[in-house]
């Protein structure tokens, strides 16, 4: 699955302690780029129903989220992770890279530099 190949690559060249594959089938996966033992990006995707989900979790707490469902993206923002922005940037497609970009700007945002 590309979506893992492009999570190895990450994995590689940032800040992850490690990949912690959680689920990896024909058309489905579920991983985790952790980042340390309290903060890390989940991801899941299954091709049959075309939903992805990527996820910034801190202990328990989604802080920041963007997902396709159906086919259409949205964005659980920051400032309001359980709801969904469906404006014209919270609708837009975007890599795991492009997510993790938005992650570590969030984490210097948030003044968690420390934990990467």
């Amino acid at each position: 699955m590309a979506l893992l190949q492009e999570a190895e690559t990450i994995a590689r060249t940032r800040a992850i302690s490690k990949l912690i594959i959680m689920e990896r089938g024909y058309q489905v996966c579920k991983f985790r780029l952790q980042i340390n033992e309290d903060l890390f990006v989940q991801v899941y995707r299954n091709d049959k129903y075309d939903t992805t989900n990527f996820a910034l979790i801190l202990g328990r707490i989604r802080l920041y989220g963007r997902d396709k469902i159906n086919g259409k993206w949205h964005r659980h923002t920051i400032e309001k992770p359980s709801s969904h922005d469906l404006s014209p940037e919270g609708a837009r497609e975007v890599s795991l890279t492009e997510f993790w970009d938005e992650v570590e700007a969030i984490i210097q945002n948030l003044g968690l530099a420390s934990m990467l």
